[in-house]
């Protein structure tokens, strides 16, 4: 049964829209207001404010071309919060009880929200991070996300300010908007304030108008009583925040934009994984499990390159797995570092730009490359495409870098393309190029530099052709180990070319780059791909051996899952041994104590 007939009708006890689909829910006509009721705002005063339209609520989401944007921008504000306190966020599936639908639901352990903030936080356009350090800048992120994964959203936050203990509740509900016919955003608040030990309400305004929101969170939400209410908060613990986002959209096809059936430990974009790349069948097969594939449908292969550091003591946990951060640097051989100094404006700081670029450690069977773009530690652009795909020059060449000196585009997955952004990617393709005509020997491909081009056709004569090279650089690689995804190790020049060997005066990488191994051209003819420079037994050889590094890598993959779970298991009959050992000393003791007792 498709996910959209077995979801029933949706949240609010069967109340949806009409359209369940994003990007048609925000085609429908708004009613006009009767004139009597503008002359009425005039007398009472009330065009002293702006209003805003329950379709500006679908409008303004529809920045998110990208349901995973959507979800990375609430993984932002809780690791925002890791400087309140936040260990983790977790981001799951859940049940609305009212119609079995999924939900979708992100809960952290921060410092929460008082009454205050969680009203900024609710309201458009409103923010205070004006840190250097936190992503979220523009105050509208929590608004576009949810909206962009589901019609509707409830808040649950608790927040401890000083003695003061509050709980805050508070609905964003485009399907109760919509339903009601509303010509203006109406977000229904509840707080509660923690008093000698007992959950009591906390009113602001009149208790009428407390009740009133009440009643609407109860209509139009997942929870059917107060009681269910403020049981959410139970889960939240002492401090945090848990967002419920329900009445998840649905593709054309009537399905779940969102897949929680195909993976039980992740979250899948639905017609999103389709094969790019590759010619041979094991060729595919290493291109579907690589990350620049994968990040595109798999938001754990996504969530894993998101933030450029390593976090030291908080985790990301997707449906109940913590995800393995990786480092793309640490992914690439023959790397290479190269500074940048933009010219940001002629009265600022001079900024300076740390590039880092290397191959892929598929090349070049792979023809996997691009710029990992990061602003403030968060992932902006994955694998840009700075040089054409058409060419071989720079092919498999893979950068990262921190751009902190431009601002991103308020969906966070682009910049603007500002004069500065555009000097910045005429910069990258310089590197690559550079960085491809030093080093694409490295891989197989011949030298650009024609007395480098005769010094390796020398080397590959000396040494029995590519093949022999190949079957040195592997044995190398082999001794050198293998890293923590299972794939070669990052290579030093010498031994993973070999091409030291007989005579040959090639250097590593470090001796060539203090040589200055630069060409002034680069006749393109000479590495286009699959026009004769690689040989075809180099190539072959190279492709078996990818495909037995990842048939490898996923039994090694299973065997650390099956060890995982060994080590549960161990470690909880470790703790049950323990409280049977505590039992058996306690009733020794009690014994014990009734033998040295005196007889009366």
């Amino acid at each position: 049964m498709p996910v959209a007939m077995a979801a029933g009708g949706g949240g609010g006890g069967g109340r949806v829209l009409d359209c369940r689909s994003f990007w048609k829910a925000g085609a429908y006509e708004a009613p006009a207001a009767p004139s009597h009721e503008f002359q009425d705002a005039l007398e009472t005063g009330d065009f002293d404010r702006a209003r805003v339209h329950p379709k500006f609520l679908h409008t303004n989401a529809t920045s998110h071309k990208w349901a995973f944007g959507a979800i990375a921008e609430l993984l932002d504000n809780a690791v925002d919060e890791i400087n309140n306190g936040a260990t983790f966020i977790k981001v799951d599936k859940s049940i609305n009880l009212k119609d079995n639908s999924p939900m979708l639901v992100f809960q952290d352990d921060g410092g929460g929200m008082d009454p205050e903030a969680v009203r900024r936080c609710m309201s458009l356009g409103f923010s205070t991070k004006k840190s250097k350090t936190t992503i979220g800048q523009y105050g509208n992120g929590f608004k576009t996300s949810t909206m962009r994964l589901g019609a509707d959203a409830i808040v649950f936050t608790r927040a401890i300010r000083g003695s003061d203990v509050t709980l805050s509740i508070g609905l964003l509900s485009y399907t109760f908007l919509r339903r009601t016919m509303k010509d203006d955003i109406v977000v229904p608040m509840l707080d509660f304030k923690i008093q000698d030990g007992d959950i009591v309400p906390l009113v602001y305004g009149s208790q009428g108008d407390w009740d009133s929101s009440l009643k609407i969170i109860l209509d139009w939400s997942p929870f059917s009583s107060k009681e269910e209410l403020l049981q959410q908060f139970q889960d939240v613990g002492s401090h945090g925040t848990k967002v419920v986002v329900y009445n998840l959209w649905l593709n054309d096809d009537g399905l779940l934009e969102l897949d929680f059936e195909d993976d039980d430990e992740d979250i899948l974009l639905r017609d999103q994984g389709s094969a790019s790349g590759g010619v041979t069948k094991g060729q595919k097969e290493i291109v579907q499990q690589h990350i620049s594939h994968r990040l595109r449908f798999s938001l754990r292969a996504y969530t894993s390159i998101l933030y450029l550091k390593k976090f030291d003591n908080f985790r990301i946990i997707l449906r109940g797995k913590p995800v393995e951060q990786i480092c793309i640097i640490d992914e690439l051989k023959f790397k290479k570092v190269v500074t940048y100094k933009p010219q940001v404006s002629h009265d600022s700081q001079v900024v300076s730009v740390k590039v880092d670029v290397g191959f892929a450690k598929e090349a070049p069977i792979l023809g996997i490359f691009g710029m990992n773009v990061y602003h403030k530690n968060r992932l902006i652009m994955p694998f840009w495409k700075v040089l054409q795909e058409g060419s071989s020059r720079g092919r498999s060449v893979v950068g990262v870098l921190e751009a902190n000196f431009i601002e991103p585009a308020h969906d966070k997955q682009d910049f603007e393309r500002t004069p500065l952004f555009i000097r910045l990617e005429t910069k990258l393709r310089q590197i690559i190029v550079d960085f491809w005509k030093e080093k694409c020997h490295l891989i197989g491909y011949q030298p650009t530099d024609p007395h480098l081009r005769s010094q390796y056709k020398a080397t590959l004569k000396d040494s029995g052709g590519p093949a022999q090279v190949h079957h040195k650089a592997s044995t190398a690689r082999r001794t050198a180990g293998l890293s923590s995804n299972l794939l070669p190790e990052t290579y030093d020049d010498i031994a993973a070319v070999g091409l030291a060997n007989n005579g040959s005066h090639l250097q590593s990488s470090g001796q060539a780059e203090e040589n200055n191994m630069e060409s002034e051209g680069l006749d393109e003819d000479l590495v286009e791909f699959g026009s004769g420079v690689l040989d075809p037994n180099f190539v072959e050889k190279l492709s078996e051996e990818n495909i037995a590094l990842f048939t490898r890598r996923e039994e090694l993959r299973q065997q650390d899952t099956q060890l995982k779970r060994k080590i549960g298991d161990l470690e909880h009959e470790l703790e049950e041994t323990k409280r049977k050992c505590g039992q058996l000393a306690a009733e020794l003791k009690v014994r014990k104590n009734q033998q040295n007792l005196p007889y009366m």
